[in-house]
């Protein structure tokens, strides 16, 4: 059966395991080294809340919404900045006019 912990049990087995020693910790406690060192990046990265259950497919679709919201307003972007290079040609075009209609 799988054990699950809580975020209060993972942040008190990251303390101990920087006093005890991370390899008797892990055994103590029935956690492979893996385990604690992705706990140990989660907690460097995002604190208690990155130790939270489900915390990273939350981020990874808050990700995907940044990313498409990224994506649409660079294409936005893109659009402005071609409107606005097709004015200024045309503006430069019409003073030309202008110019050569006054000699």
């Amino acid at each position: 059966m799988k054990r699950t912990w809580s975020v209060e049990e993972k942040v008190s087995i990251l303390k101990e395991a920087k006093t005890a020693g991370i390899v008797e910790t892990c055994r103590k406690h029935g956690i492979y080294a893996a385990t604690y060192y992705s706990w140990k990046e989660k907690y460097n990265q995002n604190g208690e809340e990155g130790l939270r259950p489900g915390y990273s497919k939350q981020e990874h679709k808050d990700l995907k919404k940044l990313e498409k919201e990224n994506e649409r307003l660079k294409k936005m972007l893109a659009e402005k900045d071609l409107e606005l290079g097709i004015k200024t040609e045309l503006l430069k075009k019409k003073i030309e006019q202008w110019k050569s209609a006054k000699r």
